[in-house]
């Protein structure tokens, strides 16, 4: 019984230890989004968020960044395609065997087809069968991890809103009907309770405020992926339809305007900062297409979005890109090295698989919706706008700095990119630059990791600031170890208690006796002799002072 008492609490504390850890990860790595005051310091959130609960709302607004944009890469969804073929159905050897018995020409020929048919189904068709069922489990399972991440990040982070980077799903070769389904488990499972952005804000370039109570936490901005609906070469205008149907637009804007309420000073108002938040489809920027007039269409949209851009020596409005495939970097940079594939000419010969954009393809976004062009005689001195771009496709993630260096010839400069933690010093040079994050998949084998991108406008120096900062679950083996193990506890305690309960009158029978009218009373039968020869059995409750006496 001493036993099972202290497995039970060896249990019990591990699952108790093991769920608190993984629904308040973020307090335990100390997550949060960079504020104002502690940009580059993200070791003191869980702090600050402890700290706001004493101090109260009004000090928590002070220093919170007004744009929290909770940033998730890659979630691939998986289904049908995962799992093993049963269009034969399951066991189709066994339906088979009645048949195949019947048709066998001797008793020989029958007992061999029963051997085959056996080994069949044991080394084959059961092993897919459990197979089939450990997958199914497995994307059950995936889901809800994936929902656990958003689920908690978005409860203790308190984002003002929220992107998926691309690839959504795990395929864009899946037919209708499977994209259907995966569509309804995004929405209804991954990401429940939240809301595709609205055709009344994606078709037109709108301007909202800051914290206007639109819901926009809620709101799920969705990036187009390779894996959603192909690259150049795949991509056709019925998947890319299909995606805007179920998950929103695949290029768009919106700007935000500060509110009101959220300057620290007065010089703010006069200013009036803006951030725009441009969403960009680039698979379709690099040569060869399947569609040239969804690639011009693309390019359409892109030109557009930099007609609309402020100035470039207006600092007061900072541009976020967010888009699927990073842009070109030399190899070593980053996981992914600069790589392209290309269909043969009979199914095409377009562009099959990427790794980066295209080195021009790339230039054309700096240069052209940055503005960075690095001419000391252009306007705003070729520095450009300021901003950020969030990028996924490396599942790896990557952190880098896309500068253009200093060089007499103007048309020999080339972009350079630099990881962002050796680019310190090349912040305070007169060159342009902007930094690309390629947020770390949030997918089970990479940790389940989150990006956290705060902005704000630094009066001071009269233009926006971005900081970032990660946080990271583990790998879904831990979500499913905590459960297995809940379950497992549970079920033993069960069992334990079945066991006392049954146990526990059987040592109470069997005990040495107990206390009546100051006397010890045995529960057994004794025989005594009373000085004669023959025995006489005595009462169970017969005392022992009568036996002495």
């Amino acid at each position: 019984m001493l036993i099972l008492l202290g497995l039970q609490y060896i249990l019990w504390t591990t699952s108790i230890a093991s769920v608190a850890y993984l629904y308040l990860y973020p307090w335990v790595h100390g997550c949060g989004f960079p504020t104002r005051d502690e940009s580059f310091d993200p070791s003191v959130s869980i702090w600050r968020v402890l700290s706001a609960q004493i101090v109260g709302e009004e000090k928590r607004a002070d220093t919170r960044a007004p744009f929290r944009l909770l940033t998730l890469g890659d979630p691939q969804l998986e289904g049908d395609t995962s799992l093993p073929n049963t269009a034969d159905g399951y066991f189709p050897t066994l339906w088979r065997l009645p048949s195949d018995l019947l048709h066998a020409r001797d008793f020989g020929e029958g007992l061999a087809t029963l051997r085959n048919a056996s080994y069949e189904v044991v080394t084959r068709e059961l092993p897919a069968k459990f197979q089939g069922l450990r997958k199914q489990v497995d994307l059950f399972g995936n889901d809800y991890y994936l929902a656990h991440i958003y689920r908690t990040l978005h409860l203790f982070t308190d984002p003002t809103h929220v992107t998926v980077l691309g690839d959504l799903l795990g395929s864009q070769w899946i037919d209708d009907e499977e994209f259907e389904r995966r569509g309804w488990r995004f929405w209804h499972r991954v990401f429940r309770n939240g809301q595709k952005v609205g055709e009344m804000v994606t078709n037109e370039h709108t301007l909202e405020v800051l914290g206007d109570g639109k819901d926009w936490d809620r709101k799920i901005i969705n990036v187009v992926g390779n894996h959603d609906v192909g690259y150049a070469g795949d991509m056709t205008v019925e998947r890319i339809e299909r995606f805007e149907r179920l998950f929103g637009r695949a290029n768009w804007e919106i700007t935000f305007r500060l509110a009101p309420s959220s300057p620290t000073n007065e010089a703010e108002t006069e200013l009036d900062p803006t951030l725009r938040l441009v969403i960009l489809n680039s698979m379709n920027l690099d040569t060869p297409a399947k569609d040239q007039d969804l690639q011009a269409q693309t390019y359409r949209e892109m030109n557009e979005v930099i007609a609309r851009s402020r100035p470039v020596e207006d600092h007061t409005s900072g541009t976020i890109l967010l888009t699927h495939i990073p842009l070109h970097k030399e190899a070593g940079i980053c996981v992914d090295s600069p790589f392209f594939d290309f269909h043969d000419d009979e199914d095409g010969g377009g562009l099959k698989e990427q790794n980066h954009i295209s080195y021009d393809a790339g230039k054309s976004i700096l240069e052209g919706l940055y503005g960075m062009s690095g001419n000391p005689d252009a306007p705003g001195r070729g520095m450009g706008r300021k901003g950020i771009i969030l990028t996924g496709h490396d599942h790896e993630g990557c952190d880098v700095y896309h500068h253009l260096p200093i060089n007499e010839d103007m048309h020999a400069r080339r972009w350079n990119a630099t990881r962002w933690g050796d680019a310190k010093s090349l912040l305070d040079e007169p060159i342009p630059g902007i930094r690309e994050i390629t947020v770390r998949s949030m997918m089970g084998d990479f940790g389940g990791n989150a990006g956290l991108l705060s902005a704000w406008f630094d009066s001071d120096v009269g233009e926006w600031q971005f900081a970032y900062n990660t946080c990271s679950i583990g790998v879904q083996h831990i979500w499913w170890a905590v459960h297995v193990l809940v379950l497992f506890t549970m079920g033993f305690s069960t069992f334990a208690c079945f066991f006392i309960t049954l146990d526990t009158p059987r040592a109470l029978h069997s005990g040495a006796g107990h206390r009546q009218d100051g006397n010890i009373v045995k529960e057994d039968a004794v025989v005594a002799t009373s000085g004669s020869d023959s025995p006489k059995l005595l009462s169970r409750n017969t005392s022992r002072k009568q036996r002495t006496n």
